[in-house]
């Protein structure tokens, strides 16, 4: 297949590997390998259509099969699994949800009118739809958790968080990363911010203290840093100053206010970061920006640029000051 028509194809490919982590095929795959009958029975699944969903997975790499429709895990499979390190399962399984699928499937009215597909599809804007569906709060918490564990150990990598006592994780979710921060800097303490439903039942224990609101009112004073991790990319310009200008409220005197973002890079490069543009155009209504244009944000809400730290996921340690 040529190289153009192998990306007019993606989204096959997206949703055959999506439809393989809701059934659970890599967990059924992790000890040996399985007949594709047999893998029918334990999933519920039409036996025939079920071998050829499994038998497009072989050819793209994702399993083998072999003799007798047998099927084993693949090296590129073994990160579907639930339990393996970095898995990418709770990604795979969010990606193709019918919520995800439709404001994807909106993107050409985004283009043609600017505004956000998902709130086009769905009648609201994300944050509000999730907040009154649990399962889709869920989906999305665990596909955040599914992303997060590589990047963060990248971030720990390649920026010292150690020169701060009190680190602030402004929407912080779950708490992955200060769950992360906390293990590598015993001597700091810590703040995890976030909506009350998202929070609901998190205990990071005595180090981490845990505190409900919201970004746009105000934000836990006293810390000496403030991480907004894939926060701002979220939101549009005015309502991204708006949260920066809340967080500068809460600044005694000096500190580090941290954005984890990706660079949107030069043109013909950074292709990541510039189809992650898009989703934040369909999803969440917000977008992907260069180094220059956080520093405009930045001076438009309290803060200067003070410089920028790569890393190897790909995401930027964008580090500003209060002025």
């Amino acid at each position: 297949m040529d190289d153009l028509r192998r990306l007019i194809n993606g989204f096959q490919a997206s949703q055959v590997i999506h439809v393989a982590a809701t059934l659970g095929i890599a967990d059924l795959l992790a000890d040996e390998p399985r007949a594709s009958q047999d893998l029918a029975e334990a999933t519920g699944c039409d036996p025939e259509a079920l071998y050829r969903l499994l038998r497009a997975l072989a050819a793209l790499g994702v399993l083998d099969e072999r003799d007798g429709r047998l099927f084993a895990l693949a090296p590129l499979g073994e990160r579907l699994r639930t339990d393996a390190p970095g898995s990418l399962h709770a990604w795979a399984a969010f990606v193709g949800r019918d919520v995800q699928w439709r404001a994807w499937g909106a993107l050409a009215d985004s283009v043609r009118t600017g505004e956000n597909a998902f709130r086009l599809v769905h009648g609201t804007d994300v944050w509000q739809f999730r907040a009154g569906r649990p399962d889709e709060t869920a989906a999305f918490d665990a596909a955040m958790l599914s992303l997060t564990g590589s990047v963060n150990a990248q971030l720990l990598e390649a920026y010292d968080f150690g020169r701060f006592s009190t680190i602030v994780d402004v929407g912080g979710g779950r708490g992955a990363l200060v769950a992360a921060l906390r293990d590598a800097y015993p001597s700091s303490s810590f703040v995890l911010f976030d909506q009350p439903h998202v929070l609901d039942g998190v205990d990071l224990g005595d180090r981490v203290r845990v505190v409900a609101g919201s970004f746009f009112d105000e934000v836990p004073p006293g810390g000496d840093a403030y991480i907004l991790k894939s926060i701002i990319h979220d939101w549009e310009d005015d309502d991204s100053v708006a949260i920066l200008r809340t967080c500068r409220q809460a600044f005694d005197g000096d500190g580090s206010l941290l954005l984890v973002e990706r660079d949107l890079g030069v043109p013909n490069e950074a292709p990541e970061a510039k189809l992650s543009d898009l989703n934040m155009l369909v999803n969440p209504g917000g977008r992907e920006r260069t180094l220059d244009e956080y520093g405009a944000l930045f001076e438009a809400s309290g803060f200067t640029l003070v410089g920028a730290t790569p890393t190897a996921s790909g995401f930027q340690v964008i580090e500003a000051a209060p002025v």
